[in-house]
């Protein structure tokens, strides 16, 4: 399960830097990085970043059960 959670936690982070780094773009059309940031921020797409990372964390970090049915 935490192999799951790691890769669709990675791809739904390298969808979200993908378009992150595609709207850089628009600094080229004269957008300060302020304007940019608010952009970006009301963009649903770029939310999978911070999903996909905490995915990642959620995987990596978390324990689960401990069963200690050793014989």
């Amino acid at each position: 399960m935490r192999v799951f959670f790691f890769l669709v936690g990675f791809g739904l982070m390298t969808i979200g830097c993908t378009y992150i780094i595609t709207y850089l773009n628009l600094l080229s059309f004269g957008y300060t990085y302020l304007e940019y940031l608010e952009y970006i921020t009301t963009r649903l797409e770029c939310y999978y970043t911070i999903i996909g990372f905490l995915m990642i964390t959620i995987a990596i970090f978390y324990k689960g059960e401990q069963n200690d049915k050793h014989i």
